[in-house]
């Protein structure tokens, strides 16, 4: 990782509330932004930010996340996701995330990733596949 990654740092991504981002057990008039979904977004939102911090190579995985769905938000909606870093340690980064439409907050909470090795990333995984196969198998 770069030494640029540091606590402070901030993103914010608009995107828009579609289709395929609700939930619709109220019928199609009462869609409203899906709790998975917005979690997501905040992930996605967090690794964008520590992207532009890594070094060749690197990448990072969620391992905790402690959010609050606080309001509806309904389809077609434009919201901010908000990302900020609030603590490095070593290759554990902690997030502060938020997710605002127009008239409120929608969500929020926290968020933990840590840096990983793309290529020993994948061998781990590799090596779980055979073992499942092996399991499979018998």
């Amino acid at each position: 990782m770069k030494d640029t990654l540091k606590p402070g740092l901030t993103v914010t991504q608009r995107l828009r509330v579609d289709s395929a981002r609700t939930i619709g057990f109220m019928g199609d008039e009462g869609r409203v932004y899906s709790t998975p979904s917005m979690i997501r977004d905040m992930e996605q939102t967090c690794r964008k930010l520590l992207l532009e911090h890594l070094d060749d190579g690197q990448d990072s995985v969620g391992v905790k996340i402690d959010v609050s769905h606080v309001a509806a938000c309904p389809l077609d909606t434009d919201v901010e996701v908000t990302a900020t870093i609030t603590e490095v340690d070593r290759r554990r980064v902690t997030f502060a995330v938020s997710t605002r439409d127009p008239i409120e907050e929608i969500g929020r909470g926290t968020q933990v990733r840590f840096i990983t090795d793309k290529a020993e990333s994948r061998k781990r995984v590799a090596a779980k596949i055979a073992k499942l196969k092996e399991l499979a198998g018998r």
